[in-house]
């Protein structure tokens, strides 16, 4: 994901100490969605050169070095190092996806989770990872598609569930504000054909989050990290400790953000 928020306006502060727990409720959710997307034919011992764009805690990068094995190369970048270690097969760079050129060139697979959707320049950026594919590489893009209300599931009362929707939505105006496009997820599919790939499928996923799980903490790490914005949009920190606690209710439950995974191949 984009990091350093002083240089791309990206809302988080993946410096910051509610930035750990973020990463590990992303990647509990995301990485079984991701790595069966990647899996082979995709990513194997035959299609040794990848890029992982916006590595941030380095799970997916790390599944790619094992899976591509000693001959492959995975190369992982990020504005942010913070949580990235470099391995046997796996380089780890800082790099400006918006500003500076691939690390590389004719990588066998390109991924890139919740990265552009926080970028101005996405659909350009987008096409410079398509131009960095080797024939028959693949391009892996994957976001969070926030257009539709997260619903409720299940509420101690009627206030409570209109607490979350209030806090949830003040966050995504808040995204807004940094530059995200909150239905971009919506538009990969036909930005990867105008491309010029092919075998373009998309695929989403949603489920429940209960109250007290690490998927529906997420939530609660993202309304920390937004705080001092949540308070200026005119939230009362009585209002943000009521939305945590009904986080920790097993009587609450809501569900996720619906999270589209779009993918396409360079033809050979």
């Amino acid at each position: 994901m984009p990091t350093d928020a002083s240089e791309t306006d990206y809302a988080f502060d993946t410096g910051a100490a509610d930035a750990v727990p973020q990463l590990h409720a992303l990647e509990a959710f995301l990485d079984p969605i991701t790595t069966g997307r990647i899996a082979a034919p995709l990513l194997s011992p035959d299609a040794p050169r990848c890029w992982e764009v916006g590595a941030g805690g380095g799970s997916v990068a790390r599944a790619m070095a094992a899976a591509v094995g000693p001959a492959g190369r995975v190369v992982a970048t990020d504005l942010d190092l913070t949580h990235l270690r470099p391995a046997v097969n796996l380089d780890v760079r800082r790099h400006d996806v918006r500003r500076e050129p691939p690390p590389g060139d004719a990588f066998d697979l390109i991924h890139a989770r919740l990265v552009l959707l926080h970028l101005p320049e996405r659909r350009r950026v987008l096409r410079t990872l398509a131009g960095a594919l080797a024939p028959g590489g693949w391009l892996v893009v994957e976001e969070f598609d926030c257009t539709a209300p997260l619903r409720v599931l299940t509420a101690p009362s009627d206030d409570a569930a209109k607490l979350f929707a209030q806090v949830t939505d003040a966050m995504l105006g808040i995204l807004q504000s940094h530059g995200a496009d909150l239905a971009w997820a919506q538009d990969v599919h036909a930005e990867l054909i105008g491309a010029g790939l092919v075998d373009v499928d998309t695929v989403s996923h949603a489920q429940s989050w209960p109250g007290g799980s690490l998927g529906i903490s997420l939530y609660g790490t993202n309304s920390r990290q937004l705080e001092p914005e949540l308070l200026d949009a005119g939230l009362s920190t009585g209002q943000l400790e009521a939305f945590r606690r009904l986080l920790r209710d097993p009587g609450f439950a809501a569900m996720s953000y619906q999270f589209v995974s779009t993918r396409g191949r360079r033809r050979r």
